[in-house]
C-alpha cells in the first residue's frame, strides 16, 4: 500500500475504533464470549496487527499472489465463533476508512486504488483466519455443523451453552 494511504489510514485510526465498536455493537450476540463490552478490547491489538502486516516490505506481492485466497473469509462450522461478528465489524470499518481516504485523493491511479484494497483485505482477512481458526480449534461445537433452517435452530442447544 503507498505510504501516503497507509498514513492517512492511520491518521484515521480513532474513527476506525469508534466506527468498529459502533458496528459491533450492532451485530447479534451469538454467545456470551460475544457481547461488544467483551470483545471491543481487542480492536487496538488487531489495529496494530494491521497495519503491521500493510507496513511489512512484502504485503503487496503477497496480496497479489493470494488475491483470491485473500477474498476467502474465516468460518466456524458451528457459527459460535465470538469473533465473526468481531472481524466483519472491523472489516467494514477498515474499508469504509480507505474508501474515505482514497475519495480525498483525486489524482489516485486506480490500478493502486485496487492494489491498496487487496492488501487490506488480505491483512484483515488473513488476521481474522488465523484468531477465528485458533479459537474454533478449542471449541466443543467444533465438530457439529451450522444450523441454518428456523424449525432446527429452535431446538438448538442454546447459544454459548459450551464455549
Amino acid at each position: 500500500m503507498q505510504e501516503e494511504l497507509l498514513q492517512g489510514l492511520d491518521a484515521q485510526r480513532r474513527r476506525i475504533h469508534a466506527r468498529w465498536e459502533a458496528l459491533l455493537r450492532t451485530e447479534r450476540v451469538n454467545t456470551p464470549l460475544a457481547y461488544p463490552d467483551s470483545l471491543v478490547h481487542l480492536i487496538e491489538w488487531t489495529l496494530d496487527q494491521v497495519f503491521a502486516a500493510l507496513r511489512a516490505p512484502n504485503s503487496r506481492r503477497r496480496a497479489e499472489r493470494a488475491h483470491i485466497h485473500a477474498a476467502a473469509r474465516a468460518d466456524c462450522p458451528c457459527g459460535r465463533n465470538p469473533l465473526l461478528a468481531f472481524f466483519l465489524a472491523g472489516e467494514q470499518a477498515l474499508l469504509e476508512a480507505l474508501v474515505l481516504e482514497q475519495a480525498s485523493r483525486l489524482s489516485i491511479d486506480p490500478v493502486e486504488r485496487d492494489t491498496a484494497l487487496a492488501e487490506l483485505y488480505h491483512a484483515i482477512r488473513g488476521i481474522a483466519r488465523r484468531e477465528i481458526e485458533a479459537f474454533c480449534s478449542v471449541c466443543q461445537h467444533r465438530h457439529q455443523e451450522r444450523c441454518e433452517t428456523p424449525a432446527h435452530a429452535a431446538s438448538a442447544p442454546q447459544a454459548g451453552a459450551g464455549i
